[in-house]
């Protein structure tokens, strides 16, 4: 490991542990795989061979709110609830294969601290959710792991005492203070990414140009990726914006193009996401080969998938997804909007002091 300098932060790169896989996620009825259904895609070609209309599929796909009430909808909500079952509804069982373990929260912000809004630099968390976090940060190691640049989920939050991994991972440093879980002096800072910074300087100019003649759509830095929001473009215009993004894109094959909800994100073709954030926080924290770590990651976006499917594969912990709707995930448990989220924070607060015997953990 290492960790920057007091005279400046240095970016390097870490290598990945792959531990053994040390136990099985906490047993949830029927805790499998549902049925795959292709309701995203997992990435956007950007080669000129795939149509623009599979593009827009793609992007209606991604909304939710297309879905229809029918009845084969309301056969698959409960099969898939079967399958991914309330975390709330399932917390004794989760804080019982938790036990003799250290949890460790990772949480993504937006759509699961906050709720999904149609101006992105609006979306801010309740204070009350922010004191829940707090909190939670007294009782366990927390992480932010989002795909806005980290020091804008840092002013969102607010908390000083949290790790925060922003741009998918990308861009990670540990506590400024007040955290009693961090094992060194210094704050820990991973930046993977670093060389590609002038490449998304240069398309982030490009897609705010092009992508100008389309109402509604707005193109977000976050440091060491791009996002496209298009929640405020009408539909018929989304195929317009989708060949808008392409022309740009298709000129940087250093770049790869990635879908989340209601947004088209252009991030490094280097092997690093999500899961690569949770794994290098977890080595940071001292956990990479412990068989006593408990993860805990909680997201709604199709870019949370990457950290479900290590913790999935590494056999600790579990995901849980937040959303309203069947999806395809690797997440073992599910909550529905960020409420429930707060909800399921403040119970995991309240058991740990409880099990302490200490109000302040």
């Amino acid at each position: 490991m290492a960790s920057h300098a007091k005279s400046g932060l240095k970016a390097f790169t870490v290598p990945v542990s792959n531990p053994t896989a040390a136990q099985k996620p906490p047993a949830a009825p029927g805790n499998i795989l549902y049925p795959r259904k292709r309701f995203l895609s997992q990435n956007i070609e950007i080669n000129g061979v795939t149509r623009i209309n599979a593009w827009v599929d793609s992007m209606r796909a991604s909304s939710p709110t297309h879905l229809k009430s029918t009845p084969s909808l309301a056969e698959d909500q409960s099969s898939w609830m079967l399958h991914h079952p309330s975390a709330l509804q399932m917390f004794e069982q989760i804080i019982d294969a938790s036990k003799g373990k250290q949890i460790v929260m990772f949480l993504d912000y937006d759509g699961t601290l906050s709720p999904i809004v149609d101006d992105p630099d609006r979306a801010f968390m309740s204070d009350k959710m922010r004191v829940t976090v707090g909190n939670l940060a007294e009782c366990f190691p927390t992480a932010i792991v989002s795909g806005r640049c980290r020091d804008k989920v840092y002013k969102f939050v607010r908390l000083a005492e949290l790790y925060y991994a922003g741009s998918h991972g990308m861009d990670i440093k540990g506590p400024e203070k007040g955290s009693k879980h961090k094992k060194a002096s210094e704050s820990v800072l991973c930046q993977p990414a670093s060389e590609f910074l002038p490449m998304i300087d240069e398309v982030y100019k490009q897609l705010v140009e092009k992508t100008k003649s389309t109402p509604g759509a707005m193109v977000e830095n976050n440091k060491f990726c791009l996002s496209v929001h298009y929640r405020c473009v009408e539909e018929k215009k989304w195929s317009e914006l989708a060949q808008q993004v392409k022309s740009v894109v298709k000129e940087y094959p250093k770049l790869r193009l990635t879908q989340g909800r209601k947004v088209l994100e252009i991030r490094p073709t280097i092997k690093w996401d999500k899961g690569k954030a949770l794994e290098f926080l977890l080595e940071s924290l001292g956990f990479a080969n412990c068989t006593d770590v408990f993860p805990v990651y909680i997201g709604d976006d199709r870019t949370d998938e990457d950290a479900f499917k290590i913790l999935r594969d590494r056999g600790q912990g579990f995901g849980i997804l937040v959303s309203k709707f069947p999806k395809d995930t690797n997440a073992s448990y599910s909550l529905q909007e960020p409420d429930e989220v707060m909800d399921f924070l403040q119970r995991l607060v309240d058991w740990k002091k409880l099990s302490q015997g200490n109000p302040e953990c």
